[in-house]
């Protein structure tokens, strides 16, 4: 089997060692969107036809197989995975995972009442997720479970990936130009930043905030805004002015977390760079004959998207090869994606 990164190193005596299992972490609490939600959104819209995968461990995901964080779970020794908030048979052992695909970070009435924008896919956006976690965090479930009293030394947390959705739905809605879309970096980072302030207010000590993909590698940017002006593209092919976007926000993004850091000093607050992670990725896929432009679940056009005929419509399964795609529906990633960015 091709080795795309394994995190994984070898001791003198020939031995695996996996750096991050000797963080000893036991659980995880997750908030976020589609990146990170493993059924929160499913269990919340009623014959939801989203593009979940037919793979083991794929259900509830937008994907067709493991997300970034489910492998990350599993290389720090966190098994089985957290489960999700909106499950009520399950005993959140492992943690709870309050994302929900589609999300935003902006609250869905201040996108609605300074931006004119809509969240089509579901309102539960950063705030109502946080609002969710101080809820079991107080609840009678947590403090009368032994495991809740130390979850604080031991857990990892995740805010996000979250904040692409936000730029998306602006996009796909045609409500603002790209100045605009740029002045509306700061309000979408304040959200992460204030939830992350929250959750280390929660009692966390150990965060992880992931930044936004280079969006303009995406499938449905590039189907939307496809050119014949070079310029318009990078080296990778990629959009310029979305992956400007993006670095904007992960910059912002960046400044946002050193601050908390400054105002938490016995906490340990991590950026994760999914921007970079996605650009090794891309080269991963390109020296391993990847389809690194189509989405793997789609239809028509250059790069089998149609944002009318999306993943999950009838009529739409291309599900062949799949194992050769990065990207499953033109916004996510397949499992192997998620498998090499998460390495």
């Amino acid at each position: 089997m091709t080795n795309y990164g394994n995190p994984d190193s070898i001791d003198p005596n020939g031995n695996v060692i996996n750096p991050l299992k000797k963080c000893g972490f036991d659980k995880m609490y997750l908030l976020g969107g589609s990146l990170s939600d493993t059924g929160n959104l499913i269990s919340e819209t009623v014959g939801s036809t989203l593009p979940f995968g037919k793979q083991p461990y794929s259900h509830g995901r937008s994907s067709n197989g493991l997300l970034i964080t489910d492998n990350f779970a599993y290389e720090a020794g966190i098994n089985p995975i957290p489960d999700t908030y909106k499950d009520l048979n399950l005993y959140y052992n492992k943690g709870v995972n309050f994302a929900v695909a589609g999300s935003t970070a902006l609250p869905a009435e201040l996108l609605a009442t300074k931006y004119m924008i809509s969240s089509p896919v579901t309102n539960s956006s950063l705030n109502v997720q946080l609002d969710w976690m101080s809820d079991y965090f107080n609840s009678a479930t947590c403090l009368n479970d032994n495991g809740c009293t130390d979850r604080y030394n031991k857990a990892i947390f995740f805010v996000g990936e979250i904040g692409g959705s936000d730029y998306q739905y602006a996009i796909l809605q045609g409500k603002l130009t790209m100045d605009q879309l740029t002045d509306m970096v700061p309000d979408v980072v304040a959200a992460v930043i204030n939830a992350t302030r929250g959750v280390l207010n929660l009692g966390a000590r150990r965060v992880v905030v992931p930044g936004i993909f280079p969006i303009g590698c995406l499938p449905i940017y590039k189907t939307l805004f496809q050119s014949n002006v070079s310029t318009n593209y990078d080296e990778n092919q990629c959009l310029n002015q979305f992956n400007d976007l993006a670095k904007n926000h992960n910059e912002q993004l960046q400044e946002g977390i050193n601050g908390l850091m400054r105002e938490n000093p016995n906490a340990v607050l991590v950026y994760g760079d999914y921007y970079q992670a996605y650009k090794h990725l891309h080269r991963i896929a390109t020296l391993n004959d990847f389809d690194t432009e189509r989405a793997c679940c789609g239809i028509g056009g250059d790069y089998n998207f149609n944002v009318t005929t999306m993943c999950g419509h009838g009529g739409v399964n291309n599900f062949m090869g799949r194992n050769r795609y990065i990207s499953w529906d033109g916004i996510n990633l397949t499992r192997i994606g998620n498998k090499i960015m998460a390495n």
